[in-house]
């Protein structure tokens, strides 16, 4: 009997998108330093990682200030939360969990 894999998501399966919505499914928003810190990757790449998020609508990106600072707030949609959902149960049958 041949398993059927089921495409692994292209959007989550680059490492820094897939800890950012990680990240995301726990505290439902971070702030942009917040997730540079986690991700432990540089302000042009999370920043472009991000643009991939928002424009596949697995994030909110809102911009406000905080004091004289710009600030970058990322939310988790429900079309992030659903894609992640998918793609652990996607890896669980890649490992047969």
């Amino acid at each position: 009997m041949r398993k059927m894999y089921k495409e692994l998501d292209p959007v989550l399966n680059i490492p820094v998108r897939l800890a950012i919505i990680s990240v995301l499914i726990n505290l439902k928003q971070a702030d942009f330093n917040y997730l540079m810190e986690i991700t432990k990757t540089t302000q042009g790449n999370l920043s472009h990682q991000i643009k991939k998020l928002s424009e596949a609508e697995y994030i909110e990106v809102v911009k406000t200030s905080k004091g004289n600072y710009p600030q970058t707030i990322c939310k988790l949609t429900m079309k992030g939360k659903k894609a992640f959902e998918n793609y652990v149960e996607a890896i669980k049958k890649y490992l047969h969990l």
